[in-house]
């Protein structure tokens, strides 16, 4: 996979939006935020410039003709027309370009040789991308495609071929882009975004098609809701954008739904279509337009200030260097000797591991509360409910849940496989639980859905999804924004920070050595040893010192 030094901050649409200026020209898209921003009202849809590939030469060589259709996956527009035209016409028709795309890098690819008309190519795949658009990284075995030739009018053309198509990995984020298909959490406070990889040429109605008729991740199935009934669908084969409003044509008893479930259906579409040219969403059944408004929705956004505790106490950091407090956390937290903080997303508790390895809930108000005093808790973490998340980093499925009123949950059966943890965080929106483990034997990110009751209490965490495989042990992680995570781990003799997407490729730069935490939101930021850095770029720079704790934000009071 391509690897490009850039600011650790933001989203992946940013850096996909520079590779495809990079390498084709492609114009790019929003840079804020998880989910793809779409252009202010007026605004004119910059142009798409796409890739043209080469059609099939007259007196080509089988093996010509494979390579052409291999190159022309990377020209999406009318369903993969030009490479369609590498395919004899008796087989066009059964041929389904969008059942996914096997990326690879073009350099490995061996041809073989054509015997009895079949011919049969190896790719090293680094990742997949299924039907649904949902991406996951591979470790680089070979896979081979077989294909099978004839003359059509005296030109060689395939007869056979797998579905879906082949791209480079430096191919891939010049015809594909994540688009972020908006889910509710179960108490539809916050919306979760479950990213997927589209081709730009069909984005809209690929994104509709997905959110109405599809599903959620399946990994996600138990964490997150949709408005959208099942015996509703998505009318008309595509979303035409007229002046800039996306038409979503529904079928099915819409017009019995209430008020509440279509402010929430326009909700996901307007959130999901936040894509270059849509400006606004329509939604219309029998072609009678349905009235709907968004509804408001929780901010997961983060102070931009460092959250820290230093000699002068526990608060945000000031650009001259002086502490604001916390109201109550601050005062309960000189009573301790804090190693890691995590600060709820109302400010009414912070989640503590002490320096003797004991983890603290310390309140608002009232006195702070032992709650886990196992051996070898690793940082704990806080989520939206008040749940207190810890486990023995030498035995995940210990992992438990600690509720504000006391009590626990035990959580870390899902973690099967896994041998250790050494990092874990929930996300703002309380629905995903990430984390730096040991699996198969190999330090990886994983994350699973958080699976919760009626009343938000948790009861497990779901399937675990790989989401990379790290250079070395892992340190330190934690939520950037609500679909990517900051990773800090060793690199041989370097130390490496990593922005991890959750469903795309990483990008790496290389953190200062000696880096122990780091905490995500406007500004990324690492302490190492006593000192406070903050990327500016793709380079990290001194932004303090006297620092003993860097705490990481779960969000602001609202």
């Amino acid at each position: 996979m391509i690897r490009r030094p850039r600011r650790l901050r933001g989203s992946l649409i940013a850096l996909i939006a520079v590779v495809a200026l990079t390498l084709t020209g492609c114009t790019g898209f929003a840079t804020s935020g998880p989910v793809n921003a779409g252009l202010a009202a007026g605004d004119a849809a910059p142009p798409d410039f796409s890739f043209v590939p080469l059609k099939p030469q007259d007196g080509a060589s089988p093996e010509d003709i494979v390579r052409g259709f291999l190159d022309a996956g990377n020209g999406p527009e009318n369903n993969w027309a030009i490479a369609q035209l590498f395919l004899a016409p008796s087989f066009r028709d059964k041929w389904k370009p969008g059942a996914g795309v096997t990326v690879d890098d073009r350099s490995n690819r061996q041809y073989g040789k054509v015997i009895d008309g079949r011919m049969t190519v190896t790719v090293s795949s680094t990742a997949t991308v299924d039907q649904h658009g949902a991406y996951a990284p591979s470790e680089g075995g070979s896979t081979p495609l077989t294909f099978s030739l004839a003359k059509v009018g005296g030109q060689w053309r395939i007869t056979d071929a797998p579905n879906g198509v082949v791209l480079g990995a430096d191919q891939f984020a010049s015809v594909f882009r994540p688009y972020s298909l908006m889910y509710f959490d179960p108490s539809w406070r916050y919306l979760v975004p479950d990213v997927r990889w589209f081709a730009t040429a069909n984005a809209a109605t690929r994104i509709a098609q997905e959110l109405i008729d599809g599903k959620q991740s399946s990994w996600l199935g138990d964490s997150v809701v949709s408005a959208f009934p099942e015996n509703i669908s998505l009318d008309l084969p595509s979303v035409p954008i007229s002046s800039g409003v996306a038409q979503v044509e529904l079928r099915g008893p819409v017009l019995a739904l209430e008020t509440t479930t279509l402010d929430r259906m326009q909700t996901q579409l307007v959130r999901s279509l936040q894509i270059p040219g849509i400006t606004d969403v329509s939604m219309s059944s029998s072609g009678t337009p349905l009235s709907a408004q968004p509804v408001s929705t929780a901010s997961t956004r983060t102070d931009a200030r460092a959250l820290v505790d230093t000699e002068k106490g526990f608060g945000f950091l000031s650009s001259t260097g002086a502490i604001e407090p916390v109201p109550g956390v601050s005062t309960g937290m000189t009573k301790l000797s804090p190693d890691s903080v995590e600060l709820s997303a109302d400010y009414s508790a912070a989640a503590v591991r002490t320096t003797d390895g004991a983890v603290v809930r310390v309140p608002a108000r009232g006195d702070s509360k032992l709650v886990d005093v196992r051996p070898g808790l690793i940082a704990p973490t806080i989520d939206p409910y008040g749940y207190i998340w810890s486990v023995p980093g030498s035995a995940p499925k210990a992992l438990r849940a600690y509720g504000p009123q006391g009590g626990y949950t035990e959580t870390g059966g899902g973690w099967a496989g896994v041998s250790s943890v050494s990092s874990m965080a929930i996300s703002r929106d309380g629905t995903r639980l990430a984390a730096l483990v040991t699996l198969s034997g190999r330090p990886r990110v994983i994350v699973a859905g958080v699976v919760r009751n009626a009343a938000g209490v948790p009861q497990s965490i779901g399937t675990v999804v790989e989401l990379a495989m790290l250079p070395g042990a892992g340190i330190d992680l934690t939520w950037l924004d609500d679909a990517t995570l900051g990773v800090v781990s060793n690199a041989g003799d370097e130390v490496s920070a990593m922005e991890q997407p959750v469903g795309g490729p990483a990008t790496t730069t290389t953190a200062p050595n000696g880096a122990t935490t780091i905490a995500g939101g406007a500004i990324v930021r690492l302490r190492v040893g006593s000192a406070l850095y903050a990327q500016r770029g793709s380079n990290w720079e001194q932004a303090g010192t006297g620092v003993r704790v860097l705490a990481t934000q779960q969000g602001m009071p609202q």
